[in-house]
């Protein structure tokens, strides 16, 4: 609202929002002086009795603002000082005292410009805003504007709305817990204090009841447990705007011998139901100082200890991948393996000879020679259809199967706690993207976690692990990693003895009656 175009003399309620006018609705650099006092345009306010008064700028304009109690309003109804809109939908808003003043020159406002120069969609009447569709920034205060006259004086009566844009009423999915992991184990440091976290994703409610909360089972008894203390939960809006994500806290204030012999229990519910993570403790391992060793031998075993911590991350990832059996987590996945790569188109003369038949794995000759039909196509191309047309795996595609418009760091980390094995095609252009980047990492994360994790590396040709070079912005963790995981190479034409009998060898352990077809077959 303009100081030269807009009346100077204002009422507002106690207690509800009001902004300075400004010099013009394009400018923020108005500020207002009542005695010591200084107010600038742009910024917001809660309206006290001490605001009342007379202001004045430098160049001699003044206005006066006249704070007034809720008891002497003609009717006041608290409800309407917000209101709730639905994203996406179309939302209505009634100016406070609807019911008992003259609605007839209503004018709305957002900060200080009036509504009808936003340049968005809407209709106003009658001291009813109608906004044709909703969108997220239109949560804040609204303030629309009434003209009274009292004792030949006309003044502007404000009054705020604060809106609020919700993305839905009700949830629709499960709480997901993010960490920890089931069946993970936290090292504790005995006659310490230590803190449990649990960290839990819930989409949005009106009616909100989510809740978290730590449990202690007995003897690792699930059936005797008993709720822990814990702290204030702490919540936030997730990177979409349908969700919220909830930190739940407890802290052990002494760790005792007899903690280890418990588990702790998250558990996480709303109105769709509830899922829980189990959790135990092992004591802390801490290498003892001998200072008594001989100077020399101190030193072997500092090196010796360097040298193991600076390689202790690619000593695990080998452990994992290829000395220890990776068991059931628990859990029964949805997908056999996920398949991560960034697609690079064939050339004309492959894609349009390229027939890729869905015929089941029951004939392996057959099999193989539509496997040698095809060798010219695209890796990943083959790689999905292979696994599961003709191996009748469980295949997980990013592009495919996961639905759009979720939080994409999200959907790759429960996409990977959801299937048996990760498979990355590595490719230059692999390297160059992000987001398939963000996908190899997390998978050697999870590695680190459980190892029922498998993971498999397959390097188109012309890249290995020397192919990252220092200038690609890769993760260090990466470029640790693709230098000891399992790994194949593909090339163009490569023979099934050597690509496709270790690729079976590598994936997850099958049915019986699927290992039987997967035998190599006799070759001509």
């Amino acid at each position: 609202m303009s100081v030269d175009q807009q009346f100077q003399h204002y009422k507002v309620v106690e207690g509800e929002v009001f902004m300075m006018p400004c010099s013009s609705p394009e400018s923020s650099s108005t500020t207002w002086f009542k005695g010591d006092e200084s107010k600038k345009c742009e910024n917001q306010f809660v309206a006290n009795e001490k605001d009342s008064g007379t202001y004045r700028r430098p160049n001699g304009s003044n206005f006066t603002l006249q704070v007034i109690k809720k008891t002497k309003l003609k009717c006041y109804e608290p409800s309407e000082s917000s209101a709730m809109l639905q994203y996406a939908y179309p939302g209505t808003i009634l100016c406070p005292g609807h019911k008992c003043y003259n609605n007839t020159a209503v004018v709305w406002y957002k900060k200080n410009k009036a509504l009808w120069k936003h340049n968005r969609q809407h209709c106003e009447k009658n001291g009813q805003l109608v906004l044709n569709e909703v969108y997220e920034r239109d949560k804040g205060v609204f303030f629309c504007d009434r003209k009274i006259t009292e004792e030949g004086v006309t003044w502007i009566f404000r009054r705020a709305v604060n809106v609020t844009v919700i993305p839905f009423l009700n949830p629709s999915s499960l709480p997901e817990i993010m960490y920890p992991f089931q069946n993970m184990t936290e090292e504790v440091e005995l006659g310490q204090p230590h803190t449990v976290l649990c960290e839990v994703s819930f989409d949005f409610e009106v009616n909100i009841s989510r809740k978290v909360q730590w449990f202690i089972n007995d003897g690792g008894d699930e059936e005797k447990k008993t709720l822990l203390l814990m702290e204030e939960p702490q919540e936030k809006r997730g990177r979409l705007f349908s969700k919220v994500n909830v930190t739940q806290k407890s802290i052990i204030k002494e760790v005792m011998p007899q903690h280890l012999k418990h588990t702790y229990t998250c558990f996480a519910s709303n109105i769709i139901g509830n899922k829980s993570v189990t959790i135990k403790f092992k004591p802390k391992h801490q290498e003892p100082f001998l200072v008594w060793i001989p100077f020399a031998c101190f030193v072997l075993f500092a090196g010796a200890v360097v040298i193991l911590h600076v390689k202790w991350l690619e000593l695990q990832l080998i452990y994992r991948s290829h000395f220890q059996l990776g068991g059931s987590d628990g859990d029964e996945k949805d997908f056999d393996v996920f398949v991560s790569y960034v697609w690079t188109a064939p050339s004309t003369e492959v894609a349009n000879g390229l027939t890729l038949s869905s015929k089941p794995y029951s004939d392996a000759k057959g099999c193989v020679s539509n496997i040698r039909q095809i060798s010219e196509a695209p890796i990943e191309m083959l790689l999905p259809h292979v696994l599961e047309h003709q191996w009748g795996y469980r295949v997980c595609l990013l592009e495919r199967d996961i639905l759009p418009g979720g939080a994409y760091t999200n959907d790759v980390v429960l996409t990977i706690k959801r299937s048996r094995m990760l498979i990355c095609v590595l490719s230059a252009e692999y390297f160059a993207s992000s987001d398939a980047v963000f996908v190899l990492e997390s998978g050697v994360k999870a590695l680190l976690q459980t190892s029922a994790h498998k993971m498999l590396l397959i390097w188109t040709s012309g890249t290995s692990a020397s192919f990252i070079q220092p200038d690609l912005t890769v993760p260090k963790l990466v470029q640790r990693a693709v230098k000891v995981l399992p790994s194949l190479q593909w090339d163009a034409g490569a023979s099934y003895s050597a690509f496709w009998i270790p690729l079976q060898k590598a994936l997850p352990a099958q049915e019986a009656w699927q290992i039987s077809h997967m035998q190599r077959p006799q070759l001509d």
